[in-house]
């Protein structure tokens, strides 16, 4: 997911902060409150990774839409959909600003 997809989807959910899966505002940063996934609201973030124990290496953010869903756009070109949530390299925690 992109950085613009991130924050359009966040908007719509009433989130301002823009984000991506790497730099200032990624996950790694004192930015970002972790949480546990019994915490997750509307709007959170989760993020993928190649190994999840290590913040460096997530490759995807999608952002939580409740009821066990979440948005996201898996690549480039692909449009934005809401799917359910997927654990498979999911990082052990979700991210809110």
């Amino acid at each position: 997911t992109g950085p613009a997809t991130t924050a359009r989807a966040r908007r719509a959910r009433g989130r301002r902060r823009a984000s991506t899966s790497r730099g200032p505002h990624g996950p790694s940063t004192s930015a970002w409150r972790r949480l546990p996934y019994a915490q997750l609201r509307p709007g959170d973030l989760l993020f993928y990774a190649n190994d999840p124990s290590d913040p460096s290496t997530i490759r995807h953010v999608a952002v939580y839409a409740g009821g066990g869903t979440m948005i996201e756009a898996p690549q480039p070109g692909v449009t934005v959909r809401e799917v359910p949530m997927r654990w498979a390299d999911a990082m052990p925690w979700a991210g809110r600003p």
